[in-house]
Protein backbone atom coordinates (compact mmCIF):
# COMPACT_ATOMS: atom_id res chain seq x y z
CA UNK A 1 0.00 0.00 0.00
CA UNK A 2 1.59 3.62 -1.00
CA UNK A 3 2.61 5.28 2.09
CA UNK A 4 1.57 8.44 0.94
CA UNK A 5 -2.04 8.44 -0.28
CA UNK A 6 -5.27 6.21 -0.25
CA UNK A 7 -5.51 4.50 -2.96
CA UNK A 8 -8.23 3.39 -5.31
CA UNK A 9 -8.31 -0.72 -5.96
CA UNK A 10 -9.34 -0.96 -10.19
CA UNK A 11 -12.90 -1.32 -10.77
CA UNK A 12 -13.29 -4.17 -13.48
CA UNK A 13 -14.25 -3.77 -16.80
CA UNK A 14 -17.55 -4.47 -17.06
CA UNK A 15 -20.48 -2.11 -17.04
CA UNK A 16 -22.37 -2.58 -13.73
CA UNK A 17 -19.04 -2.73 -11.62
CA UNK A 18 -19.29 1.16 -11.06
CA UNK A 19 -22.50 0.74 -9.65
CA UNK A 20 -21.52 -2.65 -7.41
CA UNK A 21 -18.83 -0.71 -6.18
CA UNK A 22 -20.61 2.16 -4.88
CA UNK A 23 -22.99 0.13 -3.14
CA UNK A 24 -19.98 -1.57 -1.48
CA UNK A 25 -18.37 1.46 -0.88
CA UNK A 26 -21.82 3.06 1.11
CA UNK A 27 -22.51 0.01 2.98
CA UNK A 28 -19.24 -0.68 4.61
CA UNK A 29 -19.05 3.04 5.04
CA UNK A 30 -22.78 2.65 7.10
CA UNK A 31 -21.31 -0.13 9.18
CA UNK A 32 -17.36 0.73 9.92
CA UNK A 33 -18.41 4.17 11.06
CA UNK A 34 -21.48 3.07 12.96
CA UNK A 35 -19.79 -0.04 14.47
CA UNK A 36 -16.00 -0.23 14.10
CA UNK A 37 -13.47 -1.82 11.90
CA UNK A 38 -13.06 -4.86 13.65
CA UNK A 39 -16.60 -5.92 13.98
CA UNK A 40 -17.43 -5.54 10.56
CA UNK A 41 -16.54 -9.45 8.67
CA UNK A 42 -16.57 -9.25 5.19
CA UNK A 43 -18.79 -12.38 4.79
CA UNK A 44 -21.35 -10.78 6.20
CA UNK A 45 -20.95 -7.53 4.37
CA UNK A 46 -21.33 -9.73 1.18
CA UNK A 47 -24.57 -11.29 2.69
CA UNK A 48 -25.92 -8.22 3.88
CA UNK A 49 -25.79 -7.11 -0.33
CA UNK A 50 -26.99 -10.20 -1.34
CA UNK A 51 -23.71 -10.97 -3.30
CA UNK A 52 -21.68 -13.78 -3.01
CA UNK A 53 -18.12 -13.29 -1.22
CA UNK A 54 -16.48 -13.85 -4.67
CA UNK A 55 -18.20 -10.53 -6.48
CA UNK A 56 -17.24 -9.00 -2.99
CA UNK A 57 -13.65 -9.59 -2.85
CA UNK A 58 -13.21 -9.48 -6.56
CA UNK A 59 -14.26 -5.70 -6.06
CA UNK A 60 -11.75 -5.48 -3.00
CA UNK A 61 -9.20 -8.08 -2.23
CA UNK A 62 -9.21 -6.86 1.42
CA UNK A 63 -10.63 -5.41 4.32
CA UNK A 64 -8.11 -2.90 4.61
CA UNK A 65 -8.77 -1.91 0.53
CA UNK A 66 -12.57 -1.30 1.27
CA UNK A 67 -11.42 0.70 3.98
CA UNK A 68 -9.24 2.95 1.86
CA UNK A 69 -12.31 3.25 -0.51
CA UNK A 70 -14.59 4.31 2.31
CA UNK A 71 -12.36 6.99 3.53
CA UNK A 72 -11.68 7.74 -0.12
CA UNK A 73 -15.10 8.23 -0.43
CA UNK A 74 -15.71 9.85 2.68
CA UNK A 75 -12.72 12.63 2.27
CA UNK A 76 -14.55 13.06 -1.67
CA UNK A 77 -17.32 14.20 -0.08
CA UNK A 78 -16.10 16.70 2.51
CA UNK A 79 -13.82 18.18 0.32
CA UNK A 80 -17.00 18.85 -2.42
CA UNK A 81 -19.23 20.26 0.27
CA UNK A 82 -16.43 22.90 1.42
CA UNK A 83 -15.69 23.83 -2.25
CA UNK A 84 -19.24 24.41 -2.29
CA UNK A 85 -18.92 26.76 0.40
CA UNK A 86 -16.27 28.76 -0.77
CA UNK A 87 -18.12 29.14 -3.93
CA UNK A 88 -21.33 30.14 -2.17
CA UNK A 89 -19.59 32.82 0.29
CA UNK A 90 -16.37 34.07 -1.34
CA UNK A 91 -16.33 37.42 0.17
CA UNK A 92 -19.40 37.20 3.32
CA UNK A 93 -16.96 35.52 6.35
CA UNK A 94 -19.73 35.23 8.87
CA UNK A 95 -22.06 32.84 6.46
CA UNK A 96 -18.82 31.06 5.54
CA UNK A 97 -18.10 30.25 8.81
CA UNK A 98 -21.26 29.20 10.09
CA UNK A 99 -21.39 26.66 7.14
CA UNK A 100 -18.27 25.46 7.21
CA UNK A 101 -18.72 24.62 10.51
CA UNK A 102 -22.20 23.22 10.25
CA UNK A 103 -20.89 20.97 7.86
CA UNK A 104 -17.45 19.82 9.46
CA UNK A 105 -19.33 18.93 12.64
CA UNK A 106 -22.28 17.28 10.48
CA UNK A 107 -19.51 15.27 9.13
CA UNK A 108 -17.38 14.35 12.49
CA UNK A 109 -20.80 13.17 13.98
CA UNK A 110 -21.05 10.45 11.08
CA UNK A 111 -17.93 8.98 12.53
CA UNK A 112 -18.01 7.05 15.86
CA UNK A 113 -15.59 6.19 18.34
CA UNK A 114 -15.57 2.68 17.92
CA UNK A 115 -14.00 3.33 14.09
CA UNK A 116 -11.48 5.41 14.92
CA UNK A 117 -9.94 3.02 17.59
CA UNK A 118 -10.46 0.13 15.52
CA UNK A 119 -8.38 1.80 12.24
CA UNK A 120 -5.90 3.25 14.31
CA UNK A 121 -5.42 -0.17 15.84
CA UNK A 122 -6.09 -2.73 13.44
CA UNK A 123 -4.71 -0.47 10.26
CA UNK A 124 -2.17 1.95 11.45
CA UNK A 125 -0.75 2.89 8.45
CA UNK A 126 -4.11 4.04 6.78
CA UNK A 127 -5.12 5.99 10.18
CA UNK A 128 -1.64 8.21 9.76
CA UNK A 129 -3.12 8.89 5.98
CA UNK A 130 -6.68 9.48 7.50
CA UNK A 131 -5.09 11.82 10.35
CA UNK A 132 -2.92 13.41 7.37
CA UNK A 133 -5.74 14.04 5.13
CA UNK A 134 -7.94 15.47 7.86
CA UNK A 135 -4.99 17.82 8.72
CA UNK A 136 -5.09 18.91 4.89
CA UNK A 137 -8.61 19.39 4.83
CA UNK A 138 -8.65 21.63 7.98
CA UNK A 139 -5.71 23.77 6.69
CA UNK A 140 -7.61 24.40 3.44
CA UNK A 141 -10.63 25.65 4.22
CA UNK A 142 -9.63 27.07 7.59
CA UNK A 143 -6.58 28.30 6.10
CA UNK A 144 -8.68 30.46 3.24
CA UNK A 145 -11.41 31.30 6.15
CA UNK A 146 -9.10 33.09 8.23
CA UNK A 147 -7.54 35.25 5.59
CA UNK A 148 -11.23 36.17 4.09
CA UNK A 149 -11.34 36.95 7.98
CA UNK A 150 -8.64 38.82 8.60
CA UNK A 151 -9.02 41.20 5.18
CA UNK A 152 -12.98 41.76 6.47
CA UNK A 153 -11.53 42.70 9.56
CA UNK A 154 -13.51 40.04 11.58
CA UNK A 155 -10.12 37.96 12.59
CA UNK A 156 -7.16 39.47 14.48
CA UNK A 157 -4.23 40.92 12.12
CA UNK A 158 -1.75 40.48 15.11
CA UNK A 159 -1.35 36.54 14.31
CA UNK A 160 -0.59 35.13 10.76
CA UNK A 161 -3.06 32.71 9.61
CA UNK A 162 -0.35 30.20 9.24
CA UNK A 163 -0.03 30.38 12.78
CA UNK A 164 -3.51 30.62 13.70
CA UNK A 165 -3.96 27.21 11.74
CA UNK A 166 -1.09 25.48 12.78
CA UNK A 167 -2.81 26.36 16.94
CA UNK A 168 -6.15 24.73 15.46
CA UNK A 169 -4.75 21.88 13.67
CA UNK A 170 -2.57 20.69 16.84
CA UNK A 171 -5.52 21.17 19.09
CA UNK A 172 -7.71 18.74 16.85
CA UNK A 173 -4.63 16.47 16.64
CA UNK A 174 -4.43 16.49 20.77
CA UNK A 175 -8.27 16.31 21.63
CA UNK A 176 -10.06 14.50 18.58
CA UNK A 177 -8.25 11.26 18.45
CA UNK A 178 -9.13 7.57 19.52
CA UNK A 179 -8.12 8.04 23.35
CA UNK A 180 -9.03 11.48 24.43
CA UNK A 181 -12.68 12.10 23.92
CA UNK A 182 -13.19 8.91 25.37
CA UNK A 183 -10.93 10.02 28.67
CA UNK A 184 -13.01 13.14 28.32
CA UNK A 185 -16.61 11.48 27.73
CA UNK A 186 -16.79 13.29 24.40
CA UNK A 187 -18.04 12.00 21.50
CA UNK A 188 -15.52 12.88 18.38
CA UNK A 189 -17.78 15.52 17.28
CA UNK A 190 -17.97 17.22 20.51
CA UNK A 191 -14.50 17.31 20.96
CA UNK A 192 -14.05 18.87 17.78
CA UNK A 193 -17.14 21.66 18.42
CA UNK A 194 -15.13 22.31 21.84
CA UNK A 195 -11.98 22.93 20.03
CA UNK A 196 -13.32 25.20 17.56
CA UNK A 197 -14.87 27.03 19.94
CA UNK A 198 -12.02 27.66 22.05
CA UNK A 199 -9.70 28.87 18.98
CA UNK A 200 -12.11 30.97 17.33
CA UNK A 201 -12.79 32.92 20.88
CA UNK A 202 -9.54 33.79 20.08
CA UNK A 203 -9.01 34.67 16.64
CA UNK A 204 -12.52 36.57 16.32
CA UNK A 205 -12.94 39.66 16.68
CA UNK A 206 -15.72 40.97 18.61
CA UNK A 207 -17.66 43.76 18.20
CA UNK A 208 -16.33 46.99 19.51
CA UNK A 209 -12.89 45.47 19.92
CA UNK A 210 -10.23 46.91 17.51
CA UNK A 211 -8.68 44.64 14.90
Amino acid sequence: MPGNKLTHSPSPPSQAAPTTRHRIVEAARAHFFSHGFRSVIMDDLAADLGMSKKTLYAHFPSKVALLEAVLDNKFAGVEAKMKEVSRAHPHDFSAALHELLGNALREFDEIKPPFVRDMRQKAPQVFKIFERRRAELIERSFGKLFVEGQRAGMVRKDLPARVMIEILLAAVQAIVNPVKPQELGLTPKAAFEAVIKVVLEGVIIRKGEKP
